[in-house]
């Protein structure tokens, strides 16, 4: 057993764990951060991202020990005092999923994105998640969404997220 001290969504965690224990196993089955997801185990998928010390990683692809010491940031962890972090309420309000397996791991990419480009045009969002798959939809409304998140979280920019576009046979 190996001893990991790490923080997680702002809570200091010490445990022992085996020294072969996946990130994402760390999260989910010891402190219970379920949001985070195991899609494929070999790191294709990107539905198990987090932020390690602000940086996007895919967690199935990183060891518990290896953050011994770091910060690690999950989708549970990236509201503040109730309220939706933007790409979360930009993803909502631009219908960007539709299982929504995929949607906590793109979320945290789409933020890590942000971080780097404020501004990205559909291009460039289409390259900043290509690591992030989503089996369900064609990629145009979370391509949306990143955008108006971006918008969003411009300084000085209005608090509503824009209104999405209706697609034939929504069944509003």
């Amino acid at each position: 057993m190996a001893q990991v001290r790490v923080t997680v969504d702002g809570v200091v965690y010490a445990d022992d764990v085996e020294p072969r224990t996946l990130l994402v196993h760390y999260l989910r089955e010891r402190l219970g951060k379920t949001g985070t997801l195991v899609g494929c185990d070999t790191s294709n998928c990107g539905a198990c991202t987090v932020h390690l010390n602000g940086q996007s990683v895919k967690s199935c692809s990183v060891l518990a020990v290896q953050v011994d010491g770091a910060e690690v940031t999950t989708i549970e962890g990236i509201a503040r005092d109730g309220k939706l972090h933007p790409v979360q309420e930009a993803f909502n309000e631009c219908h960007a999923l539709q299982c929504g397996y995929c949607t906590p791991g793109m979320i945290m990419q789409s933020i890590d994105l942000l971080g780097d480009n404020p501004d990205p045009n559909e291009q460039e969002v289409r390259e900043g998640i290509e690591g992030n798959l989503c089996r369900c939809t064609g990629y145009q409304n979370i391509v949306r969404a990143v955008q108006s998140a971006a918008e969003k979280m411009k300084p000085g920019a209005q608090a509503d997220v824009q209104s999405p576009v209706s697609v034939a046979g929504g069944g509003d």
